[in-house]
């Protein structure tokens, strides 16, 4: 894949970061001509500005926001910390993407640093993935679902949330009104039965 002329070379943009962000950077990698930045949960906020403010990175917006559960990451081989927080910036001035990951130190309670101060853009999204993960971003301003309904009990985009739900809610004829109850979907798995004919498709046995 050749790198359009346009664009900043992506090994320059990996040393340019890398510099910038020092000893900030847990590490960073390149695959596929894109940058990742990982940055532990105590150097999340500070590398953050460094990648908005430093010349050369000038990262002034942040386009996307969003949680990771890695639990069943490689069929369960994965030993690492269960959440992480994934930023894709973007520099209009300078034509260039990074992406930030952090990873949360605490399984039962993801506590890691907002971002919205940085980037007001950050603002829904925190709010996304604390609805759907239950990640905690301290110090946003206004942390609450934005997406599932009001009262809604657990975090629909963990790895160990039923696919059904825990409730479900039907209109009550003779309450004459939306009521809430415990799901009735009994969990199944379907297999899938195919039967093919001889010679299907010209192909033979």
């Amino acid at each position: 894949m050749t790198t359009p002329s346009y664009a900043v070379n992506p090994e320059a943009l990996k040393t340019t970061v890398a510099g910038a962000l020092g000893a900030l950077a847990q590490r960073i990698d390149l695959c596929l001509d894109e940058v990742t930045v990982t940055v532990t949960s105590a150097d999340y906020l500070k590398a953050a500005q460094v990648l908005r403010d430093a010349p050369g990175c000038q990262f002034e917006q942040l386009i996307d926001l969003c949680g990771i559960d890695y639990s069943d990451y490689g069929n369960g081989t994965w030993d690492g910390a269960r959440y992480a927080v994934v930023s894709h910036l973007m520099s209009v001035s300078l034509n260039q993407r990074v992406r930030l990951r952090v990873f949360v130190s605490d399984d039962d309670l993801p506590v890691v640093d907002s971002v919205n101060g940085l980037w007001n853009s950050a603002n829904w999204f925190e709010r996304e993935a604390f609805d759907l993960f239950g990640i905690v971003f301290e110090g946003h301003a206004d942390l609450r679902r934005i997406l599932t309904d009001y009262g809604f009990i657990g975090h629909p985009f963990r790895k160990d949330f039923p696919v059904s739900g825990h409730v479900e809610m039907r209109y009550d004829a003779e309450r004459q009104r939306v009521i809430y109850q415990p799901v009735t979907i009994e969990p199944r798995e379907i297999i899938p039965r195919t039967i093919r004919e001889d010679n299907y498709g010209g192909i033979k046995p």
